[in-house]
C-alpha cells in the first residue's frame, strides 16, 4: 500500500503551492484530506458492521457457496443432462483465474505475490496437474452418485492425508491418530454397503478425488515449503486455476468432443444453461473466497470443524432437494465417518500438544 503523503510533503514539492509564491488574494480552497481510518470505513467492505455479525454472514456465506456449487454441479450433470464433467470444470478454473485476477489486482484482498523462478512455476504446474484430477473426478462422481454418498465419502479426506504423508515423506502419526482412522474407514464400508443408489464407477471415481485432494495438500506441504516460495491461497489459485485450465483443454476436446458448439446450439434453444454454467463457475470461486475469508476471520481449524458440519448439511439439503433414498444403515455410516474425522483432529491437536511440550 502506498504511503499517504503528509500535507507539508505535497505543498512543497509544487512551487505554485508555496505560500512564498501566492499572492495574497489567490486563495486556495483544499479539501482535507480524509484519515486513514476515514479511508478504510469506507472502502472495507463490512466495516460497519459488528465483528460477530460479519463473521457469522461469512460463515453463512461459506455454507451457501459450498452447498450450492454441490446441488448445481448435481443438477447440471445428472438432473439437466448436460454430460460433460471436464469441461464444466475447465470453466470452474477460467472463472477462478478471472475473479482471482480482478480480486487481487483490482480489489486488493490480498498483497500480489509474483512467481521467483521456473522451479516454483514446475512445483505450482503439478499441483495444478493433481488439482485437476481432483476436482474432475469429483464433478464426474456427481454423475453417478448422490451428494449424500459423494460426501461421506470426501470425509475420508484426512485417512488418505495420513496415507500419503506416510508413504511421501515417512511421518508417523502417533498410535491415537491411527486409532480414530478406524471409525473414518468403518463407516464408509457401511455406508457403501447400504447406499441404494450406489454406482462402482461413481464410486471409484469420488475415491480418486479424495485422495487427490488429500495428496495436493501434502504435495503441496513438501513443494512450497520455503519462505520465498511459499504462495497466499488466493495467489495459489489465482496462477493454478488457468494452468488447471490449460491442462483440461485437451482432454475435454478428445474425450467430450466438440463440447463447446454443443453448449452454444443448447443455449441457442435454452438460454437457462447459460445461466446455469455461469452461475455454476461463479460459485465455484465463490467457495475459495469464502474459505479465504472464513480463515481470515476464524482460524485453519474452525475451517476444519465447519466442513465436518457442511458434510452433513449437504446430505441433508440434497436428499430435500432430489429425494434420493436413503436407508438407516446408510445414515449411521456417515454418522460414524464424521465422528471418526472430529476424533481423528482431536488426536492430531493433542499430538501436536505433546511434540511441543517436549
Amino acid at each position: 500500500m502506498v504511503e499517504a503523503q503528509t500535507w507539508t510533503t505535497r505543498r512543497m514539492s509544487n512551487q505554485r503551492l508555496d505560500s512564498t509564491a501566492t499572492a495574497d488574494h489567490e486563495v486556495l480552497d483544499i479539501p482535507v484530506t480524509p484519515t486513514a481510518d476515514v479511508r478504510n470505513s469506507i472502502y472495507n467492505v463490512g466495516s460497519h458492521l459488528s465483528p460477530n455479525l460479519l463473521t457469522a454472514l461469512i460463515i453463512a456465506s461459506w455454507f451457501m457457496s459450498n452447498i450450492g456449487v454441490l446441488i448445481l454441479n448435481k443438477y447440471l450433470l445428472s438432473f439437466y443432462g448436460y454430460r460433460y464433467p471436464i469441461f464444466l470444470t475447465m470453466l470452474h478454473m477460467i472463472s477462478c483465474a478471472c475473479y482471482s485476477y480482478a480480486a487481487i489486482n483490482f480489489l486488493e484482498i490480498v498483497p500480489r505475490q509474483h512467481i521467483l523462478s521456473r522451479k516454483q512455476f514446475l512445483k505450482i504446474f503439478a499441483l495444478s496437474v493433481i488439482f485437476c484430477f481432483s476436482v474432475v473426478c469429483g464433478n464426474t462422481s456427481l454423475r453417478y452418485i448422490p451428494v449424500s454418498f459423494n460426501q461421506a465419502i470426501g470425509a475420508t479426506t484426512p485417512f488418505f492425508t495420513a496415507i500419503f504423508a506416510f508413504l511421501i515423506t515417512c511421518k508417523k502419526e502417533s498410535g491415537e491418530v491411527y486409532f480414530a482412522l478406524l471409525p473414518v474407514v468403518f463407516g464408509i464400508v457401511l455406508a457403501s454397503n447400504s447406499e441404494p443408489l450406489f454406482n462402482l464407477f461413481g464410486f471409484l471415481v469420488c475415491i480418486g478425488s479424495t485422495a487427490g485432494r488429500a495428496l495436493k495438500s501434502v504435495v503441496q506441504g513438501i513443494l512450497l515449503t520455503s519462505e520465498a516460495e511459499k504462495l497466499h491461497s488466493m495467489n495459489l489459485l489465482l496462477y493454478m486455476a488457468p494452468m488447471a485450465a490449460m491442462i483440461l483443454l485437451p482432454f475435454t476436446l478428445y474425450i467430450e468432443g466438440n463440447v463447446a458448439r454443443i453448449t452454444l446450439e443448447k443455449a441457442r434453444s435454452d438460454s437457462f444453461i447459460v445461466f446455469l454454467l455461469l452461475g455454476n463457475a461463479t460459485v465455484a470461486y465463490l467457495v475459495n473466497l469464502a474459505n479465504f475469508l472464513v480463515t481470515k476471520h476464524t482460524s485453519a481449524l474452525t475451517l476444519q470443524v465447519l466442513g465436518n458440519a457442511k458434510a452433513a448439511l449437504a446430505a441433508f439439503v440434497s436428499v430435500m432437494i432430489f429425494r434420493n433414498p436413503v436407508t438407516v444403515m446408510g445414515m449411521t455410516g456417515f454418522a460414524v465417518t464424521v465422528m471418526g474425522v472430529v476424533l481423528y483432529s482431536e488426536a492430531k491437536k493433542r499430538s501436536k500438544l505433546q511434540l511441543t511440550t517436549h
